[in-house]
């Protein structure tokens, strides 16, 4: 089945206002940039998005919460834009952070059809609140849910027309958890090839999860945050 659709802007088609989105990445390491600005072009409103941190101002979904498409987001790390310590601050963005290792579990458990889990990370802290605490041979566990999506974007290195999918280095990050996850995955890709092309044993994403499949282009890769060594002067 060839799942290939002609531009990013088919491919988020039917991402309504009011949907949960996945989007991979970590910093803005493998993020979806062509079907992230697609979806800002598209314009839909009150989202539930989930991704590990929230890009940075003016670029990967800082985009989106500057449209201000963005309801809810559930993620891990968010110092790198100010904007949305605004929006929080001001009540305007419902935020719920989790340990890193809690948002990639429960977000494999969606993918695994797991409904819960028991995890020592945030005992003690405000993550706990609100939730059930068990002694397992005298530690405290929290119990966790599964974290799942209306839909799933995620960044590939390369992909297949029946969606298979291979990453590269760090930019696998969780777009491999997330597209297991999803209701509908969405896959970019910066190479496109035949079946048969990547090597069976490479793939990191089998093609049954992904329902659509895009080539992007003209990626900047941006580095979150770039540090240099200061040259020492005699």
């Amino acid at each position: 089945m060839n799942k290939v659709v002609e531009n990013a802007d088919e491919a988020v088609r039917d991402i309504s206002d009011g949907a949960t989105v996945m989007l991979g990445g970590f910093g803005l390491c493998g993020i979806p940039e062509v079907l992230i600005d697609a979806l800002v072009r598209k314009g839909v409103n009150g989202l539930h998005t989930i991704s590990n941190n929230m890009g940075v101002d003016g670029f990967g979904m800082g985009k989106m919460l500057e449209a201000g498409m963005i309801a809810s987001h559930v993620g891990s790390y968010v110092g790198e834009n100010r904007l949305l310590e605004e929006k929080v601050i001001k009540g305007e963005l419902d935020l719920t952070l989790l340990p890193q290792g809690t948002l990639s579990e429960r977000i494999r458990a969606g993918g695994a059809g797991i409904p819960a889990f028991y995890t020592p990370a945030g005992v003690g802290t405000l993550v706990a609140e609100g939730k059930e605490i068990r002694d397992f041979d005298g530690r405290l566990y929290l119990l966790e849910h599964w974290l799942r999506a209306d839909f799933a974007l995620v960044k590939a290195w390369r992909g297949d027309r029946t969606g298979n999918l291979a990453y590269r280095k760090t930019a696998r990050n969780f777009n491999p958890m997330m597209a297991t996850a999803g209701g509908i995955t969405i896959a970019e890709v910066e190479e496109l090839v035949e079946p048969g092309e990547i090597d069976p044993d490479h793939v990191m994403t089998p093609g049954i999860y992904v329902k659509r499949i895009v080539h992007g282009s003209s990626y900047e890769k941006r580095i979150e945050r770039r540090t240099v060594r200061q040259v020492a002067t005699t």
